[in-house]
């Protein structure tokens, strides 16, 4: 017993982990190696090292399996015994398959990197090597990562982290910049322009000299009045537009006339009252 203490062999307390239970399995045995412990004395030496749950168990199982210690129990049942209890095929298979399976998902690169590490553990024939280790934990990132490093050839796991933790950062950087430059406020005189914009009354027909011009498009003629294509028609064809006359001065003055008689007419009907609002003041 002071041999083996001397050894500073680990405590098992059973837990849940199945790699912990083998790791101490393991541990135990190194030590029993190097002190040529005999086998009638490992099951005394290991089950020594048992605390909490792992003690609880072994001390039921005295009980009922081996009367209480009357019944010598041999080391190789001892490690049957402890496996299927501790180390269960189907929780390594599981594991083994998570493992398989993993993705990065909505992990950071770090906590992405240590469940990596863990469940590796349970598939040692699926990443023999550094190599090849790396290139699973590429395989597995986000894509927006994955097509950022897929291309490069990481000889470690580590190199290949170091690679996948500085392109998040940039991305993370990229994002937190994108972002606030969508939150500034624009401009001032891009406000200005905007408003100046959205309060722009339609713009109205402008007159060029005296000719405007009709919904239709067409120009309003100074001459004749009407719309219609073409510049002053009535020059061209020297006719009248209106009675289709030959244009010569007599015409201009009869086209007149009855602008003027209409003028003197009320001219005399204004001198006609004169004297009646006269006599009426």
């Amino acid at each position: 017993m002071k041999r083996f203490k001397r050894m500073s062999p680990p405590s098992f307390k059973g837990e849940s982990d199945p790699l912990l239970a083998k790791s101490w399995l393991r541990e135990i045995e190194k030590i029993f190696q190097a002190i040529r412990c005999a086998d009638d004395d490992r099951v005394t030496l290991a089950t020594y090292m048992l605390q909490e749950r792992a003690d609880v168990w072994w001390s039921s199982l005295l009980r009922t399996r081996f009367e209480d210690g009357a019944v010598e129990v041999a080391w190789d049942e001892f490690v049957r015994l402890f496996r299927a209890k501790f180390v269960p095929e189907h929780i390594q298979d599981k594991m083994e398959q998570e493992f398989l399976s993993l993705t990065q998902g909505s992990m950071t690169v770090l906590e992405y990197k240590a469940r990596f590490v863990e469940l590796s553990k349970y598939a040692p024939h699926v990443v023999t090597d550094e190599r090849r280790k790396a290139k699973k934990f590429v395989m597995g990132l986000r894509p927006s990562l994955r097509m950022r490093l897929v291309a490069f050839d990481h000889r470690t796991l580590d190199e290949a982290l170091n690679a996948a933790f500085r392109q998040e950062g940039e991305m993370e950087q990229y994002l937190e910049e994108k972002k606030a430059s969508q939150k500034r406020p624009a401009a001032p005189f891009q406000r200005q322009e905007r408003k100046k914009v959205a309060h722009q009354s339609p713009q109205r027909p402008v007159a060029l000299g005296s000719c405007q011009h009709s919904p239709s498009g067409k120009k309003e003629c100074p001459h004749c009045g009407r719309a219609h294509g073409g510049s002053e028609r009535w020059k061209l064809v020297r006719k009248c537009l209106k009675c289709k006359s030959s244009f010569s001065r007599e015409h201009s003055v009869e086209r007149h006339q009855p602008q003027q008689q209409q003028l003197r007419q009320q001219q005399d009907d204004q001198g006609d009252l004169e004297p009646q609002l006269e006599s009426l003041r």
